[in-house]
């Protein structure tokens, strides 16, 4: 029996719900396995009227984020039910698989596909010498229709989705299933991203008009750091703050890049964004099918789950005030060009709508790639990187930022340590000291990003043990991916094989360990002043 609600650990997962009756069951079933720990996900063995009957009377009750369903089944229930259905389509590869299958069996091949022949079948029959009649449905009894006239016509093997495949057995021919792995992924993939649009919608539409738009939260005082590169580029923030021009970011990953963005935003004057909206998106993150409508709104009925009413997209929200468009080298050609002709015309047009919406927006972007090279490959187009590049800014990886290695360091262990309610000691800072040349060394591929991540790590284990001292083989313990960062010829201290015991400490030990703080030393050992004195006189 189902349970009537999920979990309290699956509350904030999407829920998505796979709809079939044919053999696309079983593919499903194989694939729910892998994304079950992203989704709570709940196979409906229901087609056409059945499946829609079942979810509208569900939904009235229950949540379903996205309902993934193929072929006619999939065209069937779009416009049916209230969720958005993610319908799979099978690949170019898809087919030709198919067909190489149904090649073993014969070479007088039927493909019966939904509503829409499949152009590129000609050319693959010419190429491969194949008999191929292709036929179209849309309700069963056309599909029946077209495996008998097929039948009739001496054809022994039928390529389609499960329900040709199905109704071809039943005529006593060899059905060959055309969808793929991949291709099911592919819908899991979009209905997952599809499930986050949908939550942010949700959460809009809970927020309300009166509730303040996004803010930036960091400001030129979180770039830390007194070396002359960081100085500069504080320099660099505050004099392009000034300006309402567009700015490119580039640097490499975990080296800042939205903190600046973020700084620029708030250093500027009133007018240019310091108290507007600073909206920020991930250009990679988002299928390409979705990011046009996250980033231009859509109309009512635009697109299967286009929201009732439409929707406005990110740049109608940071309309006055600053978009951030992260990993813009990732964005689709598509897209660069109507993000073009937003940016010369300082308007937007919303994904099936016919009025533009004019815009006050500073667009802030920001790469990890060689945009340039992508410019000469043909994968970036010029006119938009030079309208995106008016001001640009090259950020220092860490590497190059040696001086600030260590107080970084120190900053974020302190802000790891007091996240779990844990105070650091007195000696971190000399300790900390003493491992400086061990992260110093280190190349830092991930940037700010992993220090901070090693720093939280170490936080852990110091918080469990508080009187673990923090040296060089202990911090070598922790993280032993410091030592490919050591120079040829340099002293490696010594790693444990495991995490090092808590030493034995003599009461003298302890008691400097907080500082000379007897109180302190006595509230850790558990025990009162006047015991700790005597331990401390008899040298134990």
């Amino acid at each position: 029996m189902r349970p009537l609600s999920p979990l309290p650990q699956e509350v904030d997962k999407p829920v998505i719900w796979t709809v079939s009756v044919s053999r696309l069951s079983d593919l499903l079933r194989d694939i729910t396995l892998e994304y079950d720990h992203l989704a709570t996900i709940e196979p409906i063995n229901l087609g056409f009227d059945e499946a829609a009957r079942h979810i509208r009377e569900r939904m009235a009750s229950e949540r379903c984020d996205v309902v993934i369903a193929a072929g006619s089944n999939g065209a069937y229930l779009k416009g049916r039910v209230s969720a958005p259905v993610v319908v799979a389509k099978a690949s170019g590869f898809d087919v030709m698989q198919a067909l190489a299958r149904a090649r073993k069996v014969s070479n007088r091949i039927g493909v019966i596909s939904y509503q829409q022949p499949l152009p590129e079948l000609a050319d693959f029959s010419v190429t491969f010498g194949l008999t191929i009649a292709q036929r179209t449905y849309v309700t069963r009894e056309d599909a029946r229709a077209a495996i008998k006239e097929m039948k009739t016509a001496g054809i022994e093997v039928v390529v389609g989705a499960g329900l040709i495949t199905d109704l071809a057995e039943e005529a006593g021919l060899t059905g060959v299933f055309l969808y793929s792995a991949a291709s099911i992924r592919q819908a899991f993939d979009d209905a997952l991203e599809l499930a986050r649009l949908t939550q942010l919608e949700a959460n809009r539409i809970r927020r309300g008009p009166a509730n303040e738009p996004r803010r930036a939260r960091r400001g030129l005082n979180d770039l830390r750091g007194e070396s002359e590169a960081m100085e500069r580029l504080r320099q660099s923030v505050v004099l392009y703050a000034r300006s309402p021009a567009t700015v490119l970011i580039q640097g490499e990953t975990g080296s800042g890049k939205e903190l600046v963005a973020q700084a620029i935003h708030r250093e500027g004057p009133r007018n240019l964004g310091a108290n507007r909206p600073f909206v920020a998106v991930n250009c990679g993150a988002i299928a390409e099918s979705l990011l046009e409508s996250e980033l231009f709104g859509h109309e009512e009925g635009a697109f299967t789950g286009a929201r009732r009413g439409g929707h406005a997209g990110l740049f109608e929200a940071a309309n006055r005030g600053t978009l951030f468009l992260d990993e813009i080298g990732e964005m689709p050609l598509a897209l660069q060009t109507r993000l073009l002709r937003v940016l010369e015309e300082r308007e937007v047009m919303r994904v099936g709508g016919t009025r533009p919406v004019p815009i006050e927006v500073r667009v802030i972007s920001a790469t990890h790639c060689d945009l340039e090279a992508r410019v000469r490959e043909g994968r970036f187009r010029a006119d938009l990187f030079y309208r995106l590049a008016v001001l640009r800014l090259a950020l220092p990886p860490l590497r190059a930022r040696v001086p600030d290695i260590a107080p970084l360091a120190e900053w974020s262990l302190k802000q790891s340590l007091a996240a779990l309610g844990a105070r650091p000691h007195p000696n971190l800072h000399a300790e900390l000291t003493a491992c400086a040349p061990l992260l110093e060394r280190y190349g830092w591929p991930g940037n700010v990003r992993e220090l901070r991540n090693l720093m939280e790590r170490l936080a852990l284990f110091l918080a469990a043990e508080p009187l673990q001292a923090l040296t060089p083989g202990f911090l070598l313990s922790v993280a032993p991916e410091l030592v490919s960062g050591l120079g040829p010829g340099a002293a490696t201290p010594e790693v444990p094989a495991a995490m090092p015991a808590a030493p034995a400490h003599s009461t003298a030990d302890i008691v400097a360990r907080f500082g000379g703080s007897r109180d302190a030393a006595a509230r850790h050992l558990g025990i009162s002043r006047t015991t700790l004195w005597r331990r401390l006189k008899n040298g134990t």
